[in-house]
């Protein structure tokens, strides 16, 4: 498997930064044309996410190197090559995050109008994203063989690539993507019903991803820990639960209160 797309000079350009670039383009499409039939700006989407997306690198790296200091800690080079993989997705939502409450403070946005955009897609980017670990060969789960993989119609290009040094592993990626791309397609859809309410799709982003990703990490080999504990579990449940509150507010709500597609109700300053 040869992580390196092509060469321009003395540069490499690595399938992983094709991957999230590709993955950032697409997502930003999708959200700006969701935007436009909610009648909200393109640019104010693109302002948002260009920072997001600076801010969501930087603190999905942090992340990965705070809990891999005694690695990084040896050689300090390595903590600014994330073109060799590296990066937490907790640590780029957080900061993301961080970064659409202070924009949408500063600009009087309705942040949670912004999330109802932004987090079903962020699945679909997810997806893409996923595909620079099959590429690097990480992300991956325990040693198993061919033919497990083929009862679960993993496709042999897959099985293949995850073939490191003689040894099969299980392709966690592949599964978490495949999760990830059903989970973007459900929300999508339940977010154009009727009586949605705003909020309830950044409910079920938190609740989908929150459940992927605690099941996912059960079978990962590379995971970080804090105390023995899988990192990514603690914050997947922290998502989940997080998600659920804000679904069941929701519903407190009139059923025709507060609809996510109601026009007339796209304040983006409340």
């Amino acid at each position: 498997m040869n992580p390196i797309a092509f060469t321009v000079g003395p540069f490499e350009v690595r399938w992983y930064s094709i991957c999230i670039l590709s993955a950032a383009l697409f997502g930003l499409l999708l959200m700006e044309k969701e935007a436009k039939r909610l009648h909200i700006s393109a640019d104010t989407i693109f302002n948002m996410m260009f920072w997001a997306f600076i801010f969501g690198i930087l603190g999905a790296r942090i992340y990965y190197v705070l809990f891999n200091l005694d690695v990084y800690s040896q050689n300090p080079k390595e903590i600014f090559m994330i073109w060799n993989g590296g990066l937490a997705i907790h640590g780029g939502i957080i900061a993301g995050l961080l970064v659409f409450i202070v924009y949408c403070w500063k600009n009087k946005l309705r942040l949670a109008r912004m999330t109802d955009i932004v987090a079903p897609v962020l699945l679909l980017c997810q997806t893409i994203g996923r595909w620079g670990n099959f590429f690097n060969q990480e992300a991956h789960g325990a040693a198993t063989t061919v033919e497990a993989l083929q009862k679960l119609l993993v496709p042999g290009f897959i099985i293949n690539g995850m073939t490191i040094d003689g040894v099969t592993y299980f392709p966690s990626f592949y599964f978490e993507a495949i999760a990830c791309l059903i989970a973007f397609l459900i929300i999508i859809i339940v977010r154009r019903f009727k009586y949605v309410k705003v909020g309830q799709p950044t409910a079920m982003y938190l609740m989908a991803y929150g459940a992927i990703r605690f099941f996912i990490e059960m079978g990962r080999t590379d995971a970080l820990l804090i105390g023995g504990f899988k990192m990514a579990q603690i914050v997947s449940i922290i998502f989940f639960l997080t998600g659920l509150g804000i679904l069941i507010y929701t519903l407190t709500k009139s059923k025709f209160d507060d609809l996510y597609n109601d026009l007339s109700n796209v304040d983006i300053k409340k």
